[in-house]
């Protein structure tokens, strides 16, 4: 499982304003609170679908989903939620019980109307354990079912990638930024993937449009100067590269990479003239 939990299933339920402070609390990523809040509903409520659902995430998102698993096993046996058996499968997994959790999300996959958060979970899954065509297959059935559900085929395009079927996750990005041209993530996602095909000019134009979303993402930088060394525009992308490291230690490592990596970069014999290069302040 990725550190982040499967979406939030938003459910209607009774005015309880501890379940709303425990629910804004998760969404605020304070976890404790979130934990303390919804354990003080499920004690008068136990059968409350959306307080167990909140502890759950709150938990896994402490590193603690070993905690999470009775609650939220409960939880799937009171009710009939598919989106607390996706979580359960989630924690069982970060919990390090990998056959447990497929068996559990394959069950909830099998529901209809169909679940698309378990199919993109299962995949996930199954992505982390190297069964690259095992979650090809999972998530092409749960598209087959549900085509227009784009976090699939942004599923589905990672997978793709993992395999090296770089065509066939270029076409499944390139269809969500179409239906959604701010992605973030697919920007980045389509960005990597035509760079691996050498086409760094149009990667370069989708690391820049990834920036004009989010222009503190030190990382999306990096990249972008990667891709100018590449095409040989050797000032603008030391620029870059010195604007991705603010000044900051910590941030000078990748760029360094960056810059020894390329064909038109630069090497450096003493870390101390390369943190000056990139104008980085000793802490």
């Amino acid at each position: 499982m990725s550190k982040r939990p499967p979406p939030f299933a938003e459910r209607p339920s009774p005015s309880n304003p501890a379940l709303e402070r425990a629910i804004l609390a998760l969404r605020m990523q304070r976890f404790s609170e979130a934990e303390r809040l919804a354990l003080d509903v499920l004690k008068s409520n136990r059968g409350n679908i959306v307080a167990a659902d909140v502890l759950g995430r709150a938990l896994v998102m402490q590193n603690r989903a070993d905690e999470a698993i009775d609650p939220l096993q409960k939880a799937a046996r009171r009710g009939n939620e598919p989106a607390i058996e996706t979580l359960l499968g989630a924690a069982l997994a970060a919990a390090g019980r990998s056959d447990e959790a497929l068996k559990q999300l394959r069950h909830t996959t099998a529901r209809r109307p169909p679940f698309p958060p378990a199919f993109i979970e299962l995949g996930g899954q199954l992505r982390k354990l190297g069964r690259f065509d095992e979650g090809i297959a999972v998530l092409e059935s749960g598209l087959a079912l549900t085509p227009d559900v784009l976090d699939l085929r942004v599923a589905l395009g990672h997978l793709h990638a993992n395999r090296n079927d770089r065509a066939k996750a270029r076409a499944l990005f390139s269809q969500v930024l179409a239906a959604a041209p701010t992605r973030h993530d697919v920007l980045l996602a389509l960005a990597k993937v035509m760079a691996l095909d050498g086409e760094y000019a149009a990667a370069a134009d989708l690391y820049r449009r990834a920036l004009a979303l989010q222009p503190d993402d030190a990382a999306t930088r990096i990249s972008l100067g990667k891709c100018l060394l590449e095409m040989g525009e050797r000032d603008a992308a030391e620029t870059t590269l010195r604007a991705a490291t603010h000044g900051s230690a910590q941030l000078a490592g990748p760029a360094i990479v960056a810059l020894a990596a390329a064909p038109h970069g630069r090497f450096f014999l003493r870390p101390s003239a390369a943190a000056k290069f990139l104008h980085v302040e000793k802490n």
